[in-house]
């Protein structure tokens, strides 16, 4: 199926199901979907001739017949038979979506600090309105993109928390998305988090597919972090080889807050990664973080946008990839300092290795300045491994194979050295290690018998 077949077959989708998605919600809420059907109208879907979408291979994705239903496709799962988390030492309040719907088993989740919501994004709308409706769509719908335009049409779950003022999360929560059952299945969930003021959350987010189905996953976040307050943001991608992602991130920072954003793309088909951080109080701070490991005939491709609106800010970027075999990677970052953004420090860096001439990385660093007082850099590069370190390691009597790995895992290390908590970082660097040596497996944390997904 073609691009434009596939934009007709969405369009025809909007139109059959417009009427039961509005009589599922309120007005507002269906509102923003009529308005995203608009934006896709007029943008479509982008394809390899638009410029931020240039290298990201989505057209590869979209030559499927992917299932879609606004029916409940959440089956019953018993999440300690499918994942079981390998972080010794992370005591997490584990919050699942079963294909793209909040799954709890009808149990709320115990031991939550007074005032803390969590819970499905579809349920949040009935039972906290005035929060949903005041954050909902209200970063995401300034840009103008036709999947995050698909996602405003479709989402109808995902996860909402709120964490109040005042209020330091005593656990990470850790959300695990699993796609399963049979057929090519399109999915679209929605994430909202709040924080209000002085108050701090700590996520990991495990992307887990149980089958080798051709899927297709548009996914967005929205995060509002508030005065004074911090949001540590993981998100570790382990998807099969025919799988398609497109995910979404949206931050907006209020004054004294701060936001750190990691993105580690482990295993995938085709991952786009598009990460819009808004700096927009005062001494408020984004520090974005990737790192993607690909091989065969992978693709990985990141995208960000930091946005300075105020004055005395601070923004890091520190993106790296290690390519291999056949893999492509991009890297597109974006840095605009606004006219008040007076005393802006910017800063972004994205350093990547191709192991075979067959290996291909693009990549785009952009500064747009408009203050005349400000601290901004940028730089990237695309290379090999370092000739003079390994003859180094080879004459110490270290052998070539593990002499390269431990290049490799010393240029992955410098974005794992930004992970604060000590065992979710031990435990990413166990993963990065097996993978770099080969031993990694998709289905390393899938109990399933059943067919190699490798």
């Amino acid at each position: 199926m073609d691009v434009q077949k596939t934009y007709k077959k969405y369009i025809d989708i909007f139109e059959k199901f417009k009427d039961e998605l509005k009589d599922s919600e309120s007005e507002k809420f269906f509102k923003n979907r009529e308005n995203a059907f608009e934006i896709f109208k007029k943008h479509g879907i982008p394809e390899h001739n638009h410029e931020n979408y240039k290298y990201a291979g989505i057209n590869g994705i979209l030559d499927k017949d992917y299932d879609f239903s606004i029916e409940s496709r959440a089956a019953k799962v018993n999440l300690n038979e499918f994942f079981k988390c390998e972080v010794e030492d992370l005591d997490t309040h584990v919050v699942l979506l079963s294909n793209g719907e909040y799954y709890q088993d009808n149990e709320p989740i115990e031991g939550l600090n007074k005032g803390v919501v969590i819970c499905g994004l579809k349920q949040a709308k009935t039972e906290y309105p005035e929060i949903v409706e005041k954050y909902y769509n209200k970063y995401s719908s300034e840009i103008e993109d036709g999947f995050v335009a698909l996602n405003t049409m479709f989402a109808q779950d995902g996860v909402f928390i709120y964490v109040p003022d005042n209020i330091e999360l005593n656990k990470t929560i850790q959300l695990v998305n699993l796609t399963h059952g049979f057929g090519n299945k399109n999915i679209f969930k929605r994430n909202l988090f709040v924080l209000g003021k002085n108050s701090k959350l700590s996520l990991v987010i495990c992307d887990h597919t149980l089958n080798s189905s051709n899927n297709f996953v548009v996914d967005l976040t929205e995060s509002y972090v508030g005065e004074n307050s911090q949001l540590d943001y993981h998100s570790l991608q382990n998807e099969p080889n025919k799988s398609g992602v497109v995910n979404s991130h949206f931050i907006n920072l209020e004054k004294y807050s701060r936001c750190n954003s990691f993105v580690i793309s482990l295993h995938g088909g085709v991952l786009r990664n598009n990460v819009f951080a808004k700096l927009a109080g005062e001494n408020s701070e984004a520090n974005l973080y990737g790192l993607n490991l690909t091989d065969r005939d992978q693709r990985v491709d990141n995208f960000t946008l930091i946005d300075h609106l105020v004055p005395n800010c601070l923004s890091n970027e520190l993106y790296k990839g290690i390519l291999d075999e056949q893999a492509k990677g991009a890297f597109s970052g974006r840095i605009i300092v606004r006219p008040d953004a007076q005393k802006t420090e910017a800063y972004q860096t994205n350093r990547s290795l191709c192991l075979t001439p067959q290996a291909k990385m693009r990549t785009k660093p952009q500064l747009e300045i408009y203050a005349d007082d400000v601290k901004c850099s940028h730089g990237a590069t695309v290379g090999q491994l370092d000739e003079n370190a390994l003859m180094y390691l080879r004459q110490r009597g270290i052998d070539e194979r593990e002499a390269k790995l431990m290049l490799m895992f010393a240029f992955a290390n410098d974005v794992l050295l930004k992970v604060n908590i000590l065992p979710l970082r031990e435990r990413i660097a166990g993963l990065i290690d097996s993978r770099l040596r080969g031993e990694f497996s998709y289905c390393a944390h899938c109990l399933l018998n059943c067919e190699s997904r490798n």
